[in-house]
């Protein structure tokens, strides 16, 4: 089932995400219906504050970047209640955009390499070193479910140039391909 997605502006998207257990209800069909939700909005990573719940589980999957990476086909993954360990000093600017602030896409500077602990769709525990877009990636999910949007880490300067689509898409006043709900109440 396809979920909507929660945008900017939406109090989830500030919460902190509480740990969850294998008793967690309906996980394996949340799990799925995140991945279906992900796959509809042609994302590669949905974080579940994104679609309206407060817990620490994110699902990735990047296999749109297989021809510039063919080992990206096979990175599919389910964490939970994923805690970050470390992260290296070295850090690289990318673009980023999301699906919970449609539109808008900003240059982020991140650590290029992570080592982070998680627990599979199984709760099977990892700990687990990344680096490259693999990290970036897992790290632009992991700040949903600390709060944290990837657009409180663009300069000052650039977050005042873009406050006005933030607004309008608080507001429900945008354009977007898949299914939402923005805090204003507009679904659409």
């Amino acid at each position: 089932m396809i979920l909507p997605i929660y945008l900017y502006g939406s109090p989830v998207l500030r919460k902190t995400g509480k740990n969850i257990g294998p008793d967690y209800p309906n996980l394996k069909e949340l799990i799925d219906n995140m991945y279906e939700t992900m796959y509809h909005a042609n994302g590669i990573g949905l974080a579940a504050p994104q679609v309206g719940l407060d817990i620490r589980l994110l699902v990735i999957d990047l296999a749109p970047y297989k021809d510039e990476d063919p080992e990206m086909g096979a990175f599919k993954k389910v964490m939970i209640n994923p805690e970050l360990l470390e992260t290296g000093s070295k850090t690289d600017s990318y673009e980023e955009g999301c699906l919970s602030i449609p539109g808008i896409n900003e240059s982020v500077s991140r650590p290029s390499k992570i080592k982070i602990r998680y627990f599979d769709e199984a709760f099977n525990e990892y700990v687990e070193e990344f680096e490259g877009f693999r990290a970036r990636v897992i790290l632009h999910e992991y700040d949903h479910i600390e709060g944290v949007l990837f657009t409180d880490k663009i300069s000052p300067l650039r977050r005042q140039l873009i406050k006005s689509k933030l607004d309008q898409i608080a507001r429900g006043k945008f354009s977007c391909s898949y299914k939402v709900k923005s805090p204003s109440g507009v679904k659409r």
